[in-house]
């Protein structure tokens, strides 16, 4: 049901980052915007500090005023490594986008979904990823997902942002079991390998709030799905984005998408999933 590879910490080589002669896995970032550019210089600084050089960004904007659009036109002019595109008419919202991206993917390209609010975690982070894959890749086969961790901000104007709860994978026994107890990969923190866009490749249609729900799900029903996990904390995201907001169509969702994977059992990961985030956030709150 998913093999899970040996949990990994997030230095994978000897001394933290890729050797010479170990394979370059190149990393693509897809972010949905839409009249965003005030909040993404700092999602840009946070990449350009890497120290790791093989990444792009393809920004998909969705139907953004001049003044968003002028701002991704110098950026992308002034540094090769950004690129945007116009949302198609026929793919509709954020996960439109996302899947625009799912098609815009070279063949070996990992992806890394980010909404404007998000930024890499320090300078290092896409560097100790490629170890991280290097070491799950040293048992001869690539894995198909590379879960990752993350944690969210309060970001306030005129004030830094401020350190909120983390957002993990809990691993029990192998990945569709996890699933079933109620944990889900970030996906903002989650690598998509060519393995698992070959398997699926893109969101399902008629989900606004939860379809990196679905697709995890869905592909947890391949049981040679290769899923290998990292301690690294990878990306800060803002907290309180729109899917906070849309409470009962994020329910409502969420137990569609349970039933599509798992039928009449659909109430225990849901009730699973809701007490964990209830825990998460009460411990949270007492920091």
């Amino acid at each position: 049901m998913g093999t899970g590879l040996m949990p990994i910490q997030p230095n994978g080589s000897a001394n933290g980052f890729l050797q010479s002669s170990e394979p370059v896995f190149p990393l693509r970032l897809i972010v949905p915007t839409r009249d965003s550019h005030l909040l993404l210089p700092r999602l840009v600084a946070s990449l350009r500090e890497q120290t790791f050089p093989h990444w792009r960004v393809t920004f998909i904007d969705g139907g953004s005023a001049a003044d968003h659009r002028r701002w991704l036109d110098d950026l992308c002019n002034s540094d090769p490594r950004f690129e945007w595109r116009r949302q198609d008419p026929d793919k509709v919202g954020i996960y439109g986008a996302m899947n625009q991206g799912f098609a815009l993917a070279d063949v070996a390209d990992w992806l890394l979904f980010w909404g404007s609010d998000d930024w890499a975690a320090d300078a290092t982070v896409l560097a100790q990823l490629q170890a991280s894959l290097a070491s799950c890749n040293a048992s001869g086969f690539a894995p198909d997902l590379l879960v990752c961790q993350g944690r969210y901000y309060q970001i306030a104007a005129d004030c830094p942002p401020r350190a909120s709860r983390r957002t993990s994978f809990h691993w029990r026994r192998s990945y569709r079991h996890s699933l079933l107890l109620g944990s889900t990969p970030p996906h903002q923190a989650t690598l998509i390998g060519p393995g698992a866009r070959r398997r699926l490749r893109g969101y399902a249609d008629g989900y606004r709030l939860s379809a990196d729900l679905d697709y995890f799900l869905q592909l947890s029903a391949d049981p040679g799905l290769r899923v290998c996990r990292s301690s690294l904390e990878l990306v800060h995201m803002g907290d309180g984005g729109v899917s906070g907001q849309q409470t009962r169509r994020r329910l409502q969702e969420v137990r569609r998408a349970y039933r599509r994977a798992f039928g009449w059992l659909w109430w225990f990961p849901f009730l699973m999933r809701y007490s964990q985030r209830i825990v998460s956030r009460l411990k949270a709150a007492e920091h």
